[in-house]
C-alpha cells in the first residue's frame, strides 16, 4: 500500500492563516462596537443590521462558491474573495455612515463565506483528519486575536478604524499570497486520506461532470446540511446562553461564571488540536462517533437539576466533544455524497451552518425568556440526539 504524499507546507500554512483571517472580523466587533456606535450616533442595537447584512453575504457565497469553484479553481477562488474581504474591512474603516458599513458587511460576508467554503472544500480532498482539525482551531484563535487587535488600538489612542485597517492590510497580503500559489492549489487529493475510515476522493474522480439537480437530488446533501445547522446551533447556544444558566440559574457570580464560558470556548480549540491527532490515529468514524455521543453526555450533564459544578463540567465535556465534530463532518463530506458531488454539497453545508448558528440560539432564547433559564440543558440535549441521529442517518453511502 502506498503512503499518500503530505500536504504541501506552504498550502498549510496558507490555510491556517486564511481561517485565522476570518476569526479575526467576529472579535473586532465586539469590542469596536462601543466607538462605532458613539461615532455614528446609532443605537446599541444597531449592531445588528451590519450582523444582517454580513450573514446574508455569507450564505450566499457559501452556496454560490461549491457549485462555481470547478470553474474558478480553488486558488482564483481564495485569492478573488480576499481580496473583496480585504476592501470591505478597509470600507469599515473609511465609513463615514453607519448605511456605508452595513454595506460594506454584506461584501465582508460574500468574502468570507466563499473562502470558507472554497478553503473547506480543498482541505476536505487534500488534508488529512489531524489538519482538517487544525485549520478550524485557527478560526478560534482568529477570534480570539481579533479582539486583542481593536484593545490594542483603543488602550494606544487610536480610533476604531485603525483596527480594522491593520486586519485589511493582513487580508490583502493573505490575498497576495494566494494569487501568488494559485497553481498549487489546482491538485489535491493526494494527501486525503490522512488516516484509517478517511480515504479521499483522487482529482479525477472528484472532477466528474454532473449537473446541479443530480446533486440537490441527493437525500444525503439536506440530511448532511442539517446536521451542520444542527451542530453549530449547539456550539454558538451553549456558549451564549451558558452565562445566564451559570448565574441566575446555578448561582454563580459574574466573574466565575464569565471564566466557565471562556473554559467552554477553550475546550473547543483544545478539543480540535488534541482530537486532530486522535483522529488520524483511530480513524473519522469512531472518532465521530465518540464525540456525538460525548455531546449529549455533556448537554445532559448540563440539564441536570444538580450543583453549579456540574453544569461546569457538562460545559467542558460539550466543548470538547464537539471540537473535531465540523471538521470531520466536512472531510467525510464525499464519502456520504460521492466525490462528484462534494464540492457543493459543502457550499451548502457552509450556508447550513450559519444559518443554524443564527436562527436556533435566537429560538433558545425566546424559549428561555417565556419559561426559564433552566430550559437551556434540555434544549441541547435534544438538539444533541437530534444531530446524532442525522449523522447516523448520513453516514449510509448513496
Amino acid at each position: 500500500m502506498s503512503t499518500p504524499a503530505p500536504p504541501r507546507a506552504s498550502l498549510l500554512l496558507l490555510a491556517y492563516l486564511a481561517f485565522v483571517s476570518l476569526g479575526l472580523p467576529d472579535g473586532l466587533i465586539g469590542v469596536g462596537w462601543p466607538s462605532i456606535r458613539a461615532d455614528f450616533d446609532v443605537p446599541t442595537e444597531a449592531v445588528g443590521l451590519v450582523l444582517t447584512a454580513g450573514t446574508m453575504g455569507y450564505l450566499t457565497s457559501s452556496v454560490l462558491a461549491g457549485f462555481t469553484l470547478a470553474r474558478l479553481g480553488v486558488g482564483r477562488l481564495l485569492a478573488g474573495s480576499t481580496l473583496l474581504a480585504s476592501l470591505a474591512l478597509t470600507g469599515y474603516a473609511t465609513s463615514p455612515v453607519l448605511a456605508v458599513m452595513t454595506a460594506c458587511a454584506l461584501v465582508l460576508g460574500l468574502g468570507s463565506g466563499a473562502i470558507d467554503s472554497g478553503l473547506n472544500a480543498y482541505a476536505a480532498g487534500a488534508f488529512g483528519p489531524r489538519h482538517m482539525n487544525w485549520m478550524h482551531a485557527f478560526f478560534g484563535l482568529g477570534v480570539a486575536i481579533g479582539p486583542l487587535i481593536m484593545t490594542g488600538a483603543l488602550a494606544t489612542g487610536l480610533s476604531w478604524r485603525w483596527g480594522y485597517g491593520l486586519v485589511a492590510a493582513a487580508q490583502l497580503a493573505l490575498a497576495a499570497a494566494f494569487a501568488l500559489t494559485v497553481r498549487a492549489w489546482r491538485d489535491r487529493g493526494a494527501a486525503g486520506a490522512g488516516g484509517p475510515g478517511s480515504p479521499a476522493p483522487g482529482p479525477q474522480e472528484a472532477a466528474a461532470p454532473v449537473r446541479v439537480r443530480e446533486t440537490l437530488r441527493l437525500p444525503a446533501v439536506w440530511l448532511g446540511s442539517l446536521a451542520f445547522a444542527v451542530y453549530v446551533a449547539i456550539e454558538v447556544a451553549a456558549g451564549l446562553w451558558a452565562f445566564l444558566l451559570l448565574t441566575e440559574g446555578r448561582g454563580l457570580t459574574a466573574g466565575v461564571a464569565g471564566a466557565c464560558v471562556s473554559g467552554y470556548w477553550g475546550s473547543l480549540f483544545v478539543g480540535r488540536v488534541v482530537q486532530g491527532i486522535g483522529s488520524e490515529r483511530l480513524g473519522s468514524a469512531k472518532v465521530l462517533r465518540g464525540s456525538l455521543l460525548g455531546m449529549a453526555a455533556g448537554a445532559a450533564l448540563i440539564a441536570l437539576p444538580a450543583p453549579a459544578w456540574v453544569a461546569v463540567a457538562g460545559l467542558l465535556v460539550l466543548g470538547f466533544a464537539a471540537a473535531p465534530v465540523f471538521p470531520l463532518l466536512m472531510l467525510t463530506t464525499a464519502e456520504r455524497v460521492g466525490a462528484a458531488h462534494a464540492d457543493r454539497t459543502i457550499g451548502v453545508q457552509i450556508a447550513a451552518a450559519g444559518l443554524g448558528g443564527a436562527l436556533v440560539p435566537t429560538g433558545i432564547g425566546v424559549l428561555v425568556g417565556n419559561t426559564s433559564v433552566q430550559a437551556l440543558g434540555p434544549a441541547l440535549t435534544v438538539l444533541a440526539v437530534a444531530l446524532f441521529a442525522l449523522v447516523t442517518a448520513t453516514s449510509r453511502r448513496r
